[in-house]
């Protein structure tokens, strides 16, 4: 679906004149208002895990350093700063750190009693990770084309225990989409104007 929309990306977006009776392709009346993209499309196999999809995609990275999402996430992420803090710190990786919201009502109790509700508070203590990465190539060489690598294992278990990997603190907003619950909840910020769309 990725790719069919990408393929027809011009058409879908563009005004054209088709001749049905010719072979010539479609004149496209506004396509120089289009973005100038590159989009490389890489298929890394229905069963491979993350650390091997990224493997995977080794041969296509040109730069010393690269940017990696999951693509279930939305933030305001200042991507500029997130690199800037990545180049001065000089490690091998940078994740980006993020506060969310519990799925459920936290309890303060006492005694067996309830002293405090708070209906899915903000966690008040620690980081998980947001799913926005700065990499260095090298980062390559923790990762296996084996289909079982998890980046989220081994490969970013040795760069911390090897002091290569630094965390980005986003105080800002975040989401991720792993249910159809988040779905609906998201379809319906982005309707009152999302805090992620930031690109207007």
């Amino acid at each position: 679906m990725i790719k069919d929309y990408f393929l027809n990306y011009r058409a879908m977006q563009s005004d054209f004149t088709l001749r049905l009776d010719k072979p010539e392709q479609p004149y496209f009346h506004n396509a120089n208002g289009l973005p100038d993209w590159s989009i490389t499309f890489a298929e890394t196999g229905a069963n491979a895990m993350t650390g091997a999809r990224v493997k995977r995609i080794e041969k296509y990275i040109q730069e010393d350093n690269f940017l990696l999402t999951y693509g279930d996430g939305v933030a305001d992420i200042d991507i500029n700063r997130l690199i800037e803090f990545h180049q001065e710190h000089r490690k091998t990786g940078t994740v980006t750190g993020v506060r969310t919201k519990s799925r459920y009502g936290e309890l303060s109790v006492l005694e067996g009693q309830v002293k405090r509700f708070s209906e899915k508070p903000q966690a008040k203590e620690g980081f998980i990770s947001g799913g926005f990465f700065v990499f260095q190539r090298r980062v390559f060489d923790y990762l296996s084309d084996d289909d079982s690598c998890v980046l989220e294992l081994a490969p970013l278990e040795t760069l911390s225990q090897e002091g290569q990997l630094m965390s980005y603190l986003h105080p800002g907003s975040w989401h991720c989409v792993d249910t159809y619950r988040d779905f609906i909840a998201l379809n319906e910020m982005w309707k009152q104007g999302a805090p992620w769309k930031v690109w207007e």
